[in-house]
């Protein structure tokens, strides 16, 4: 068996393409690249530098593994790594990595929209949906199951945790905490994300101990140091992963409006 290749379709010579693959008309796969089983590559598509995991769909008109858009890059041999499963809508571009880590990774079960943008060396969980016309600058992180709304801007080297809600037409500058709601320009903390958390199936217990850790570190009135004292003290696999993710911010954590405000005024 060998994969369905339009004629009008151009395939490099070092590409692999699975024998149960599909390529449609005028679709490119470039340099160094490999379609896992299943995988369907849109009319107009260009994926290049790519390792690609299996049932995967580009739809036509999208840019997958081209070139990071960073003045820095001189054709380096880097990558795209992407796992199964996703769905990339039409236009969609997504950049393949710097020398900085040499790869862009994208996990698996993802939905990445028509125009949104994921820049080089960026790290994109699990289960995650870009919305449309949503930007991803370089090396940031999105954990699994975030959602990221249309129009939304994340500014580079910033990090979205797990199961994040960011409202349409926000702009990002902080470290966004796991299982939070984020909107705003710029965007600000709105509470979490209760309705992602319930869908998630974690067990009402555990949903009461994020809501209280949430209270003890952006509503308590505690500086964030004390808050995180108290809390690592707590036997919730979820809320050690707020501290650990607060703890291990580089470019600071985005608060509430009201705590902002506070800090503006000190």
């Amino acid at each position: 068996m060998s994969a369905i290749i339009h004629p009008s379709a151009i395939i490099h010579p070092t590409a692999k393409v699975d024998p149960t693959a599909v390529v449609e008309p005028y679709a490119i796969v470039g340099e160094d690249t490999i379609i896992g089983p299943g995988c369907r590559i849109g009319a107009h598509a260009v994926v290049e530098f790519t390792t690609m995991g299996r049932d995967n769909v580009l739809f036509p008109g999208c840019f997958v593994g081209t070139a990071p858009q960073d003045l820095k890059y001189s054709g380096e041999k880097t990558r795209l790594i992407m796992g199964d499963r996703n769905t990339i809508r039409e236009c969609a571009h997504l950049n393949r990595g710097t020398t900085a880590t040499r790869e862009t990774r994208i996990g698996s079960g993802c939905l990445i929209m028509a125009f949104a943008h994921v820049a080089h060396d960026c790290r994109v969980g699990d289960n995650v949906i870009l919305v449309n016309c949503c930007g991803l600058s370089g090396h940031v992180e999105v954990g699994n199951g975030a959602i990221i709304s249309s129009h939304c801007g994340i500014h580079q080297f910033t990090r979205v945790g797990r199961g994040v809600m960011i409202s349409a037409g926000s702009m990002v500058g902080k470290d966004i905490p796991p299982f939070c709601i984020a909107q705003g320009d710029r965007a600000r903390l709105r509470g979490l994300n209760m309705v992602g958390l319930r869908r998630s199936g974690m067990p009402r217990d555990t949903i009461s101990a994020i809501r209280e850790a949430f209270r003890t570190l952006f509503l308590s009135g505690l500086r964030l140091e004390e808050a995180l004292a108290r809390l690592k003290t707590s036997a919730v696999a979820e809320v050690q992963e707020l501290v650990r993710f607060i703890e291990t911010s580089k470019r600071g954590v985005m608060r509430t409006e009201a705590e902002e405000d506070e800090l503006e005024t000190q």
